[in-house]
């Protein structure tokens, strides 16, 4: 299938890799059980390949996926092939079946219908509220700098949470407007008492989207949880990686590439030298970075492996590198046994 935001175009195709029939439905919920019924009018569907399961496409794999079809992300066409063949919906979704025919596209697409969906919502929100914060406060900061001698002055000892508090009195003082320096104290005042209330508020959201992040990690992977390291946050940016169906990984190395801490050979002439992958998703190799550097804080055993390491002539890059690997093979044989998928 290629989907597109108002309507997906499908192409099915037999054993032999021949085109059976090409059609276009709307990306409705009606488009997808009348997409399904006339794929099915060819025979038996047991497999299927769909361009985007994370974006435009990620209903209809969900839809297709619980009526027992095993559903693949499928790339786009590689330029190569698409100057020679040209570009449409139905050559695109021509290719999309072809690629799960021929065994190219590999990658199961994730169910999205579980806890770590709703996980993923909830960071989603956490993390925008971040930045808005962040630029209320530098706004209100930046504000400051300008601000008349006297009122700069007056806030210039208090620290943040006094600071944003005294701000927030100045929106219910009066707001009358005077002419000349007055009024534009008055309106810095109003101004400075607006973005404090703004960042309350977001301070506000950001503390309730991490009790539900934690009560939601809490019911669904509370082995992560009794992890040195492994903190509510960090777990959840690990159970995003993972995804709502962790089946889809084959083996631990296959996650410890996911997470950007698989060892990629550097070597060259005597010199053998192997780094980690740059590759991965950031956000799971970063939740990596922060259990290492907790537990060489705080876990004696990582300490004396720290010391040891450190005695055969390893850096400390390097043995930071080690741990990170070691760290995603037991997040791994955790994660394996979690059923992440929806509650019946």
């Amino acid at each position: 299938m290629d989907t597109h935001r108002d309507a997906h175009v499908a192409a099915v195709l037999s054993a032999m890799g021949t085109v059976l029939a090409t059609d276009e439905f709307p990306a409705t919920a009606a488009g997808y059980c009348d997409l399904l019924k006339w794929v099915r009018k060819s025979g038996a569907v047991r497999r299927a390949g769909v361009e985007g399961t994370g974006s435009y496409g990620a209903s209809l794999s969900r839809y297709l996926l619980a009526q027992g079809i095993d559903v693949f992300d499928v790339n786009r066409m590689d330029r190569v092939d698409r100057r020679r063949r040209g570009k449409s919906d139905p050559l695109d979704a021509q290719n999309a079946a072809r690629a799960v025919l021929s065994g190219r596209a590999r990658a199961r697409a994730k169910s999205g219908d579980g806890p770590v969906q709703i996980a993923r919502m909830y960071k989603l929100t956490k993390v925008s509220a971040a930045k808005a914060r962040t630029q209320a406060i530098n706004q209100l900061k930046s504000l400051l700098i300008t601000a008349d001698p006297a009122l700069r002055e007056e806030l210039a000892q208090l620290g943040n949470a006094e600071l944003f508090r005294t701000c927030a009195r100045f929106a219910d003082a009066s707001s009358c407007e005077e002419d000349g320096e007055q009024s534009v104290l008055q309106a810095t005042r109003i101004t400075l008492g607006l973005l404090a209330h703004r960042i309350g508020q977001l301070s506000e959201q950001i503390r309730e989207v991490d009790v539900r992040l934690a009560r939601l990690v809490e019911c669904h992977a509370p082995q992560l949880l009794d992890v040195v390291g492994i903190g509510p946050d960090t777990a959840v940016a690990l159970l995003i990686t993972v995804g709502d169906n962790p089946e889809r990984l084959d083996s631990e190395a296959s996650f410890a590439a996911l997470c950007g801490v698989s060892p990629v050979e550097r070597s060259s002439g005597r010199r053998q030298y192997r780094r980690l992958n740059r590759g991965g998703d950031r956000q799971a190799n970063a939740a990596l970075h922060r259990i290492v550097f907790t537990r060489l804080r705080v876990d004696p055993r990582t300490q004396d492996y720290f010391e040891r390491r450190i005695k055969e002539g390893k850096t400390r890059r390097e043995i930071v590198r080690c741990l990170k690997r070691y760290a995603a093979r037991e997040v791994f044989n955790l994660v394996k046994q979690l059923q992440l998928g929806p509650r019946s």
